[in-house]
């Protein structure tokens, strides 16, 4: 949104994330590298950076870089040029360079892990986004922007997620933040035969959440299952009990006692 929104718009916006690069990479795929500079380096590279030029370049999980690679990236901020691996041309650069991390750096330069004078000259405008957990309002927002995007790239169409599936989506504490949340939403988009995402198609590790503190028995959690079941039902006929039994391949008689037993008020699914 950064990139996009400035007047970079049209430059290359270029993404790294450090974490995924095996450490012995990093520096060729950030700064490039010329030909014969090592064993296997058969002809030139441009590194990340100079890809970036006159663009953005994002540097994710910043607090992965090591000790030695911190001083070159701070020598690249304060020069503003580069020099690919067995060059030596320096390269002037003009990049916006943004980092994230979700690790403490206060507490890593503490502990001499990272750069104090690299996390000040990184740390000129920053933004704190608070964990999934701490913006539950975010949650079925996201829930919903992913069931969108997965119905299209399976072919789904599964036109909601139901009321329990919702509750245990919340209660959830995600560690894994955003990307959990995502992979949460398309597994169960796979392997999903329904139109509803209901509470049994999220993950084993969502099914820590218990709808009741009262419902640990079998019968009690199949209860909470049939009703469930049932108002999704209702819901989508508009409290319809003729219908909504047809659509369960049950009879209205053996539907109205489930609804009884259950104490499920249909009136109110009306025009819903």
């Amino acid at each position: 949104a950064i990139h996009f929104n400035s007047d970079r718009a049209d430059k290359p916006f270029i993404k790294v994330n450090i974490a995924a690069l095996p450490e012995n990479l990093i520096e060729s795929e950030l700064f490039g590298y010329e030909k014969g500079a090592f064993t296997g380096a058969l002809k030139q590279k441009k590194g990340r950076f100079e890809l970036a030029n006159g663009g953005t370049i994002f540097l994710d999980e910043i607090g992965d870089l090591n000790h030695n690679l911190q001083v070159h990236l701070l020598r690249v901020i304060q020069e503003k040029s580069i020099e690919r691996l067995g060059g030596t041309h320096t390269l002037t650069l003009d990049v916006r360079i943004i980092a994230a991390t979700h690790q403490d750096l206060n507490e890593k330069m503490q502990n001499s892990e990272f750069r104090s004078d690299l996390f000040y000259r990184l740390n000129v405008f920053p933004i704190h986004i608070p964990a999934l957990r701490d913006r539950i309002s975010d949650i079925i927002l996201l829930a919903d922007y992913f069931l969108d995007k997965f119905n299209k790239k399976y072919d789904k169409s599964i036109k909601r997620i139901s009321s329990e599936a919702i509750d245990m989506l919340i209660m959830y504490h995600w560690p894994g933040n955003v990307r959990e949340l995502e992979n949460a939403i398309e597994r169960s988009i796979i392997i999903n035969k329904e139109n509803v995402l209901r509470n049994y198609h999220l993950p084993p590790s969502l099914q820590i959440y218990e709808p009741s503190a009262e419902a640990t028995t079998f019968e009690e959690l199949t209860n909470l299952f049939h009703k469930e079941l049932i108002v999704d039902h209702l819901k989508n006929t508009q409290g319809n009990i003729t219908i909504a039994a047809k659509n369960l391949g049950t009879t209205k008689r053996i539907l109205n006692y489930k609804i009884k037993k259950l104490n499920i008020d249909f009136k109110k699914y009306k025009n819903h």
